[in-house]
């Protein structure tokens, strides 16, 4: 078996419809990219947006940037391709970059809700724990930790010796790879697991936990610090719902719904949580909050 080459099997078929996906698929790609620069440039243009909440929307919106350059670029030349083939080291970055996206989409939202609970709880402390060089500090760690772990599976993975080179999918997905091995892989797995467990659970239980906190002191404060506690909270609580769901449906779908539901069905929602977030979440910061909404305006305005 030919352990350096994949192929992307759900390709073949598609015909002449292959020219209405990419053009969709490139200007999607596009409006992503346009949106999400304009949140990054908003916030490191404007000096009054230089706050650890702004910093934290911009980080989100970058990884956005980099989760659809690792997967948008490689889909469009797929549907022009007629090969559909993909090297082993190129599937493996792939796969690192789409894994670190997702990764990094909790710990930023981790990140996020942690700011709004000390500024709830102690807004006259708030200043003096988030300071810069705490951000900074905070911001660094949640890039490399979840590269560490994702980049241990990778080259857990790499050791590999594989039966097969098909992959059921339109992307690659570290999970599919491992499910050709010709040898036991539970070693892999069990990693697999406690990176899960790492960058997906104990992210949400505290984002849950935190969100939770909040609500309770929202109740025993008066409707003016009420309504801004919601005002700033429920936008982060929409995108976290928002990729919350999508990941679950792709944690689903490539572990325990195998097959049960047609293979459009399932390609869509499997793709769910690479499409919508980075396209929802610069609509709902740009417009749920007005200094980035008026510095954008300026924006388009300069581009004009």
């Amino acid at each position: 078996m030919d352990n350096g080459t994949f192929y992307f099997v759900l390709f073949k078929d598609l015909g002449y419809i292959r020219y209405a996906f990419f053009s969709l698929g490139l200007i999607f790609y596009c409006a992503v990219v346009y949106f999400n620069v304009l949140i990054i440039l908003a916030v490191f243009l404007e000096r009054t947006l230089h706050q650890p909440m702004y910093i934290l929307i911009s980080c989100l919106s970058i990884n956005s940037v980099y989760g659809t350059a690792g997967f948008f670029p490689r889909l469009l030349a797929d549907l022009l391709s007629d090969t559909h083939t993909i090297s082993r080291e190129a599937c493996l970055l792939q796969s690192v970059v789409i894994y670190t996206y997702a990764a990094y989409e909790f710990t930023i939202l981790m990140l996020m809700a942690f700011d709004r609970l000390v500024a709830i709880s102690k807004p006259l402390q708030y200043h003096n724990i988030f300071t810069p060089r705490f951000l900074t500090i905070l911001i660094i760690l949640n890039w490399m930790f979840p590269m560490i772990f994702v980049g241990i599976a990778a080259l857990l993975t790499t050791r590999l010796t594989l039966c097969g080179n098909k992959l059921l999918k339109v992307y690659c997905h570290n999970y599919e790879t491992v499910k050709l091995s010709c040898v036991n892989s539970n070693i892999i797995n069990i990693y697999g697991l406690i990176v899960t467990v790492t960058t997906v659970f104990f992210p949400l239980t505290f984002i849950i936990y935190s969100y939770v906190k909040i609500l309770i002191i929202c109740q025993r404060s008066s409707r003016e610090i009420k309504s801004k506690a919601y005002q700033t909270c429920v936008p982060h609580i929409v995108i976290l719902l928002n990729f919350s769901i999508a990941i679950f449906c792709e944690l689903t779908l490539s572990r325990f719904v195998i097959g049960e539901l047609p293979l459009g069905l399932t390609v869509v929602l499997s793709l769910e949580f690479l499409i919508v977030p980075p396209f929802v979440n610069p609509l709902v910061y740009g417009l749920n909050f007005p200094d980035i909404r008026k510095k954008i305006i300026c924006l388009i305005k300069a581009f004009r």
